[in-house]
């Protein structure tokens, strides 16, 4: 997982990370519980960023876009830290891609314990079914399945086999910057057991739709990059 900060990826951050900011003026979802707040295209790229460029390089990536997205936009949910969760889905992409499925399980499940018994206002307390979705992502996590994620990524051949490499891994990430997203929720909004239960039915609506969003961008892109000779995963 190690990354030297080379010219090449010194480039490479000074290419992406823009990139990343401009997607954070297109808005996708509002923030239930945060007035005027919202979920912008940025989610999208941020799981593909780390598939390109590993987890150390783009989470670095979308950290650095993602502030100054937020400065630019300031529509993010969490003012100058909305690009927590972005970052935290490439870091998990890019853990996936390079095949440490161990590592993200581990952070996964311990989010999930910290965000799901928060003091108060975790949904273990209000509303327990809000993570049935989050269970569901870690069982695919650890399930088979996403262990061939990164070989059906490298079938280039065949378009559905990429597809659903990018669509597992994406998905997976997605959840996992949902996951650290709703623990900045609790510490910043202090969420009731009616945000619980509105959110129980719009949260995996969301995260499907960003899924898709991510394949339909994702496959096609790694497909080109790969084609110019670019070595997906930041290596």
């Amino acid at each position: 997982m190690s990354t030297r900060f080379t010219a090449k990826n010194v480039a490479l951050v000074c290419c992406f990370a823009p990139l990343y900011a401009v997607f954070s003026f297109w808005s996708l979802f509002p923030v239930i519980g945060a007035m005027g707040k919202v979920i912008t295209i940025a989610a999208v790229i941020s799981p593909l960023m780390g598939i390109i460029l590993g987890p150390s390089l783009g989470s670095v990536t979308v950290t650095l876009g993602g502030i100054l997205g937020a400065y630019l936009a300031q529509t993010g949910p969490f003012g100058p830290l909305s690009f927590i969760p972005g970052a935290a889905a490439a870091f998990c992409s890019g853990l996936l891609y390079e095949g440490e499925r161990r590592a993200s399980a581990v952070l996964y499940s311990v989010l999930l314990l910290a965000f799901a018994f928060y003091p108060s206002t975790g949904p273990a307390w209000l509303h327990p079914y809000f993570v049935w979705l989050q269970l569901a992502g870690l069982v695919l996590l650890i399930s088979p399945l996403q262990s061939k994620a990164r070989e059906f990524m490298r079938n280039q051949s065949n378009s559905l086999e990429l597809s659903l490499g990018v669509g597992l891994i994406s998905f997976t990430a997605t959840l996992f910057s949902h996951i650290v997203g709703c623990m900045m929720f609790e510490l910043l909004y202090l969420p009731t057991s009616r945000d619980w239960q509105i959110l129980t039915i719009l949260y995996p609506i969301e995260r499907t739709i960003i899924t898709i969003m991510a394949v339909l961008i994702g496959a096609p892109l790694i497909r080109t990059l790969k084609a110019f000779g670019f070595e997906i995963g930041g290596k």
